[in-house]
């Protein structure tokens, strides 16, 4: 691992994806952090890989670099994302086609739980206890952070 890497202001940064085009001239380089990635730190990532690819002439000098987090509504794809987005709301496909939606309660080594939404916004007597999944995270097809604006 880069030593820079290491250092306090990006220490909690990791890689979720690396997309290169297929002429290889642009580089999209998706990061996301255990606390806040902005544009800051973006742009000192997107600095320090534009002089290791210079500096070791990995690329022709007409080459673009992105740097940027995944972005809202891209799938979850690490722990790390998961253990982040705990208590928001999660759309969840599994392997065998289910589809769960609801809050993301508990993250384990290897499975979460997923709390479903009472749709009602009044309490009514007898309503039902919300149904409690356990996913295990090896069935997990794709698994997307809703947005909520309540």
């Amino acid at each position: 691992m880069d030593k820079r890497f290491t250092e306090d202001d990006l220490k909690d940064c990791f890689l979720i994806e690396i997309k290169v085009s297929q002429d290889g001239k642009k580089i999209e380089v998706f990061l996301d952090s255990d606390t806040t990635l902005d544009l800051y730190r973006c742009r000192v990532i997107s600095r320090h890989l534009e002089h290791h690819i210079e500096e070791n002439g990995w690329l022709s000098d007409d080459y673009t670099l992105d740097v940027s987090s995944p972005g809202v509504g891209k799938p979850l794809k690490h722990h790390r994302q998961y253990v982040k987005n705990k208590g928001r709301n999660i759309d969840v496909k599994t392997m065998n086609g289910d589809r769960l939606k609801g809050k993301l309660t508990l993250i384990g080594e290897e499975h979460i739980e997923v709390t479903e939404q009472i749709k009602s916004r009044k309490k009514k007597k007898n309503q039902p206890e919300p149904e409690v999944y356990l996913i295990q995270l090896t069935d997990i097809k794709e698994a997307k952070i809703k947005v909520s604006f309540n």
